[in-house]
């Protein structure tokens, strides 16, 4: 403290080279504001303000310190999440691929089956359509042959009614027979 009071006075040494009134007077205002000043400085000393005041600055950048810690550590987690997310869209990204992958591959092959079932059931017509026309066809010869063979066995009546010997009308006979057994067999 006196050494502070030395190096207040001799800061003070122009204002002792002032004329008129002395420099340690009451009336001298220089006098009373160093004496204020010297005062307010002996009071800050006593009462230890500038360590408060620096512990409180300590304090506060400790919190400050503690604030950013605290924000690093919660930017940390929320890249964590981020990229958690972005895992996730991936999966879920490569997953609705897959899936539309597989409904395209499964509506193929039921395009294909559909082809597959068409080609059959068209087969499958075909067949029945040219059985029909074939039992038509075979209806129709059956039914020119017996025609065929009523016209035959009138015409056959009026020749043998006309003259037809007994002999003749033998071999006749036989000869239809052994045609109709030719055709029977």
């Amino acid at each position: 403290m006196k050494k502070l009071i030395v190096a207040l006075a001799l800061a003070a040494s122009p204002v002792f080279a002032a004329e008129g009134e002395p420099f340690f007077s009451l009336r001298s205002t220089e006098f009373v504001v160093t004496l204020g000043f010297l005062l307010f400085i002996a009071v800050l000393l006593k009462y230890k303000i500038p360590g408060l005041l620096l512990g409180l600055l300590d304090k506060r950048a400790a919190g400050i310190r503690a604030d950013l810690d605290e924000a690093r550590a919660l930017r940390d987690a929320a890249q964590l999440v981020l990229a958690s997310y972005e895992r996730k869209q991936k999966q879920v990204q490569e997953q609705s691929q897959r899936i539309v992958a597989s409904a395209r591959d499964e509506a193929m092959a039921a395009a294909a089956k559909a082809g597959e079932d068409l080609k059959l059931s068209i087969a499958r017509r075909v067949k029945a359509a040219e059985e029909q026309i074939a039992s038509a066809e075979a209806s129709a010869v059956r039914e020119v042959r017996d025609r065929a063979i009523v016209v035959a066995i009138a015409a056959a009546g009026d020749l043998i009614g006309e003259g037809l010997t007994a002999g003749d009308s033998d071999a006749l006979i036989d000869q239809g027979i052994a045609l109709v057994d030719a055709r029977m067999h």
